[in-house]
């Protein structure tokens, strides 16, 4: 299983960034993937989700109306829209294929995580 993350860089305040994670080693499509980020010195923090088709995403609310999660099952890659971004999205961006899934009111969660790419580093600054 190989998850590969990449469109990381520096970016200006309001600015925009489109992460990737071109994935192999397993069906795509029968996978609910996250997209979970680590800032220097703080803890892994869960940015977003997608369960295997598409059809049902979420995210964390220090994201959410600024940052899209989409997948396209064709070509086994992930991606992470991410806009008006701010300082604080600073980090290291890792995507991660879940391990099991959960039903809580018919709506797909992950239940942990399996496998994690090596990360591509965002950097917001002026």
């Amino acid at each position: 299983v190989h998850l590969v993350e990449s469109g990381g860089g520096l970016v200006q305040p309001g600015g925009s960034l489109r992460l990737s994670c071109t994935t192999s080693g397993f069906t795509f499509s029968d996978c609910g993937l996250s997209w979970v980020r680590q800032a220097p010195g703080k803890g892994i923090e869960w940015v977003s989700d997608i369960n295997r088709d598409g059809r049902n995403t979420d995210y964390s609310d220090s994201v959410k109306g600024r940052f899209t999660i989409s997948r396209d099952n064709a070509k086994n890659t992930l991606y992470l829209q991410m806009n008006s971004l701010k300082p604080e999205d600073a980090a290291l961006y890792y995507c991660a294929r879940w391990a099991a899934v959960f039903y809580s009111r018919d709506r797909p969660y992950p239940a942990g995580y399996g496998d994690w790419g090596q990360g591509t580093q965002v950097t917001v600054s002026s």
